[in-house]
């Protein structure tokens, strides 16, 4: 009875209607979307990329870790070794899956986030800030203009999602 009478409650602040027991919302439900920074470029494979100055920051996108889950390992290589646009430099392991990680762009390897051997977790908490996994200094800048924008990413993310 006090969960009904709750329920209830919660119901009319929501401004759900609970005719015949059913409840059905008054509002059309969507779904949120990930989190997409401007400014940022996107590869199909749903990694991003900062170019600042000589060194481009990578990682996994919002709406990549979200779909993932809980990120619980995160193979990632050595400083110094090379990657090349669109080849896996690392994994990505979660309570679902795991999945490789592929470079947007090509060039060398300045840094590794070594913070995420020790919390994987940083890539679902703060996918853009603290759980970038690699620096690069590229080795052919144009790369970038074959990746997505804000805005054509948020696209792409939509039309794969109602597939």
């Amino acid at each position: 009875m006090a969960l009904r009478m709750w329920a209830s409650s919660t119901a009319n602040a929501l401004r759900i209607s609970t005719t015949n027991n059913i409840i059905a919302p008054s509002f059309s439900i969507s779904r949120c979307f990930s989190t997409v920074i401007d400014g940022l470029k996107y590869a199909s494979s749903h990694e991003w990329v900062k170019h600042e100055g000589s060194v481009a920051t990578v990682g996994i996108t919002d709406h990549a870790q979200d779909h993932l889950g809980e990120v619980v390992f995160v193979d990632l290589p050595d400083v110094g070794g090379a990657v090349s646009q669109g080849s896996s430099f690392g994994a990505v392991e979660s309570v679902k899956a795991t999945s490789d990680i592929n470079c947007p762009i090509s060039g060398e390897i300045v840094e590794v986030n070594t913070k995420l051997s020790e919390t994987p977790g940083l890539i679902n908490s703060s996918p853009y800030e603290d759980g970038w996994m690699i620096k690069v200094k590229p080795s052919s800048p144009s790369e970038l203009e074959s990746l997505m924008g804000s805005k054509e990413y948020t696209k792409f993310c939509e039309e794969e999602d109602s597939h």
